[in-house]
């Protein structure tokens, strides 16, 4: 589980019905059908028109998920470049050939891994290989950021339709002022509500979620361009104290990697 996720979440719900008991008791006068409605619907709606139906899909998923923990820590980086110099050795050994039997070790969890050792194998040069892996580096980046664009552009959306429940609200509140002062209330509760609505469904939940998505993604993405340096300098042979650092040079000293602690 993802603690600071959690956290995050619960505090942000503690606040918002705590800042509501030292009001009042009443919860239900924060509860309002068609600005609800007019919110979360439009919200949806207008973003299945914008993007295809999958994705969209893809995004609510993801955004579940934010609750766990990330695929890949900072820990893990640490450990890529172990797996690069142990891999470093098996060159020394046998050859680059020997690197298929280690893949299969790894390789079925992380397609990305598994084609980049697949890259390696073929014969290419560390150059080719760094500019085939960075392509697929890059463009797996931008095809996965895509449920996080969709969730930044459903809080961007949200607001508006709180304003549009707001209008709404005013117009028929303006419309009874004459005729039904006791329908000034309800259209009052729809106006405020919608504006409550699509502020707190925007900041509280969608951009939150879009953001932790995002990071994670970049995260995998720095990830896969560690492997892509390690690979490429295991395509040029060279020696595993040069490949240590080499991939080094990305990371915090904090997390360097120490060849001559490493267990044989």
């Amino acid at each position: 589980m993802s603690f600071s996720t959690l956290a995050g979440i619960i505090v942000s719900i503690g606040l918002v019905f705590g800042a509501i008991l030292h009001t009042t008791t009443n919860f239900g006068l924060f509860w309002e059908l068609s600005g609800f409605l007019i919110v979360v619907g439009l919200t949806f709606a207008t973003t299945m028109m914008a993007y295809e139906l999958r994705y969209v899909v893809l995004a609510l998923k993801l955004m579940v998920k934010i609750v766990y923990a990330p695929r890949f820590s900072r820990g893990i980086m640490k450990a890529e470049i172990g797996r690069m110099i142990k891999w470093a050795y098996v060159v020394q050994k046998g050859g680059l050939p020997a690197l298929e039997a280690e893949i299969k070790k790894a390789g079925r969890a992380d397609p990305f891994l598994k084609f980049g050792v697949d890259v390696v194998v073929s014969g290419y040069t560390g150059e080719e290989v760094r500019e085939i892996l960075h392509n697929m580096a890059e463009t797996t980046f931008h095809r996965n950021s895509v449920p996080a664009n969709i969730l930044k552009a459903m809080a961007a959306n949200a607001p508006t339709f709180g304003m549009f429940a707001t209008v709404l609200g005013l117009i028929m509140m303006l419309d009874s002022m004459g005729s039904d002062p006791s329908a000034l209330g309800p259209s009052m509760a729809v106006a405020m509500a919608g504006t409550l609505y699509g502020v707190g469904f925007a900041r509280i939940l969608l951009l939150p979620a879009a953001t932790k998505i995002q990071q994670r993604e970049e995260i995998i993405r720095f990830r896969n361009h560690l492997v892509v340096e390690g690979l490429a300098l295991l395509a040029d042979r060279k020696s595993p104290r040069y490949i240590q650092d080499k991939m080094n040079s990305y990371l915090d000293p904090s997390i360097h990697f120490n060849i001559d602690k490493m267990k044989t």
